[in-house]
């Protein structure tokens, strides 16, 4: 009997090259969708919006009494300046990728115990380092990487592996998403503020679309999932990319003052 999987927004971009790999690997694959028709060829369709208590109450149905692998992948990205974004943008952010990787792991885990499963929880390297403007998707990350942790310590000496990938820049369609946003939020703020966070925003728009062409490509993150999945011994972290390994070196190297010095001389 295969192995069985599920990938929480599998649809395109990370989610989707994280199914299709797992496929390849011989695993029955759950792609979890919001959208019918979204699924990669070679996996079960699985109608999955992971804030939908319903939905994740029929993913567990669905799944049984055993469970081999969960890619917790599912996530949106809310940014903006502290001093604009309202508080029911952060709430959206926190509710989409920290408390429901929180509830579909809560709802599954019977199943991954009974077999001695993996978790992978799909973090970002923003899970190290919180960018100006970037709060809200770098707080959700922080909170993901704070419950992995503890998920780990809680279930792992009865079996069950607990891994994050902490991507940076990969090629994807949220990209796009992402510079959309960002040039709604210029537009829409009042011009005070956009004097003192316009340079910023600018910067990271660019950055935005150098990822969109020259990022890693997905199948990086799979590498990193088929590791997690197969090795005896899989890490705790993976950091996938350049750009997110030199992150990782220099919030772990630098004191809080000097990665703020060198964030304001990078992002002139």
């Amino acid at each position: 009997m295969a192995r069985l999987a599920l990938v929480t927004g599998a649809s395109t971009g990370i989610g989707r090259a994280c199914a299709e790999r797992l496929a390849g690997l011989g695993h029955h694959v759950l792609a979890g969708v919001r959208r019918a028709g979204d699924a990669p060829p070679g996996t079960e369709e699985l109608e999955l919006d992971v804030t939908d208590e319903a939905q994740v109450a029929a993913a567990a149905e669905r799944v049984g009494g055993s469970l081999d692998v969960l890619v917790n992948n599912a996530g949106i990205t809310v940014n903006g300046p502290v001093e604009s974004l309202p508080v029911a943008e952060w709430r959206r952010q926190l509710e989409v990728n920290f408390l429901a990787p929180v509830a579909v792991t809560r709802a599954l885990l019977p199943a991954l115990l009974a077999v001695r499963g993996t978790v992978v929880n799909m973090s970002s390297i923003s899970g190290r380092m919180a960018l100006p403007v970037l709060g809200p998707y770098a707080a959700s990350k922080y909170a993901l990487e704070a419950f992995s942790d503890s998920l780990r310590r809680e279930v792992g000496p009865s079996g069950v592996r607990v891994a994050v990938v902490e991507p940076g820049r990969i090629a994807t369609p949220v990209w796009e998403k992402g510079i959309s946003a960002g040039d709604a939020m210029l537009d829409s703020m009042p011009d005070d503020v956009r004097r003192r966070y316009g340079r910023t925003i600018d910067f990271l728009l660019r950055e935005a679309r150098r990822a969109g062409q020259d990022g890693e490509p997905p199948s990086k993150v799979a590498d990193a999932i088929e590791h997690a999945v197969t090795a005896r011994r899989p890490r705790t972290r993976y950091v996938v990319g350049r750009d997110a390994r030199i992150q990782a070196v220099l919030a772990r190297a630098l004191p809080d003052r000097a990665i703020d010095a060198f964030l304001r001389y990078f992002m002139r």
